[in-house]
């Protein structure tokens, strides 16, 4: 073990040290920290004895360490479950009423209901997919030329225009079998046509002179399959596959 001398002057050396911290100033504390560290090498080197040799070592390490403020030391079991305060859950939230209810509510009753909310969200995803289908399949019924190009020009405004014609003349219960559209742009009139073929009607354009120059008009009329127009529109197929919902 250390000897007594040994121990005194370690006692001393703490005892000046907590002295110092009560009064003095920040620079005379350093250097008897200094002084300690040197006076417990030195002993360090005197004792034989393994456990005291450890005993001086634990002490060299702890004045090589600064001290912690109170801050710093809370700030080593941060975070939770030793530091700041958890965040309060959802269930210590609700009160303690509505809780017990959610809790003990009957299970035939909990059955019953998921039931419901199951059966609920597969008609409206079973009535989703047949609208899909149904757009999916007027897509399809335009030629691969002009799908192309409605993907590769894509205009939603112009778009949305012709379908808007095209889908008030279908609905119309007024037995107006024909309509007349004069499109002289060739891009825009080879949209039109793919409308058209969406909407499963017929379109046709005849070349006349007006003025002396060629005017293009387009006929539109409905064919014998022509039923009530898919609930999804052409350009909101068009947007869908685009953001790869389909």
């Amino acid at each position: 073990m250390a000897s007594a001398d040994l121990l005194r002057r370690e006692e001393e050396f703490y005892s000046s040290l907590f002295d110092s911290a009560k009064g003095d100033g920040v620079g005379l504390r350093s250097q008897l920290i200094e002084r300690k560290i040197e006076a417990l090498e030195d002993m360090a080197t005197k004792v034989s004895n393994r456990r005291s040799r450890r005993w001086l070592n634990d002490r060299l390490l702890i004045e090589l360490v600064p001290r912690l403020h109170v801050e710093e030391i809370k700030g080593l079991f941060a975070p939770p479950p030793w530091g700041e305060e958890l965040p309060l859950s959802a269930f210590c939230r609700t009160s303690v009423g509505e809780w017990d209810a959610f809790r003990s509510i009957d299970m035939d009753a909990e059955a019953r209901l998921m039931q419901r909310m199951k059966s609920s969200s597969e008609k409206q995803r079973t009535h989703m997919d047949e609208d899909e289908l149904v757009a999916l399949n007027s897509w399809r019924r335009i030629d691969r030329q002009t799908r192309e190009a409605i993907k590769r020009n894509f205009l939603p405004d112009l778009l949305e225009i012709y379908e808007e014609r095209v889908r008030t003349f279908i609905e119309d219960t007024n037995d107006k079998d024909v309509l007349v559209l004069n499109i002289q742009d060739p891009f825009q009139r080879l949209l039109l046509h793919g409308v058209c073929e969406f909407y499963n009607v017929t379109s046709t354009t005849m070349t006349s002179v007006r003025d002396g120059k060629p005017w293009k008009t387009t006929t539109i009329k409905k064919r014998q399959g022509t039923g009530v127009p898919s609930r999804i529109t052409l350009v909101s197929f068009l947007r869908m596959k685009k953001n790869g919902s389909l």
